[in-house]
């Protein structure tokens, strides 16, 4: 049976890029978007700062992110937002 995670297991993610993808997936907006900073990913996750941009990265090379810096008033950087993009998952049923 195809299923959803069929689909994000045959992309051969690494299971960081699949955890870090629930993890927004699961705080996304209805637009699909959040804003989690690279520090508060890896604390939540229990993960290596590096080991959560390594992810961010390869979410994005797969197309299931897309990240835009946002900056504050002052023109400092701020968080990223995150733009979690849902993948077109066909689902069958088993023949009998």
């Amino acid at each position: 049976m195809n299923n959803w995670f069929d689909s994000i297991y045959s992309d051969r993610l690494p299971s960081r890029a699949i955890t870090v993808y629930l993890y927004l997936s699961n705080r996304a907006n209805k637009d699909g978007q959040c804003w989690p900073s690279e520090r508060r990913i890896a604390k939540d996750l229990s993960l290596s700062r590096s080991t959560g941009k390594r992810a961010i990265e390869d979410l994005k090379r797969s197309g299931y992110v897309q990240t835009e810096q946002r900056f504050r008033k002052t023109g400092a950087k701020s968080s990223l937002l995150f733009t979690v993009k849902s993948r077109k998952i066909h689902i069958s049923t088993p023949k009998r």
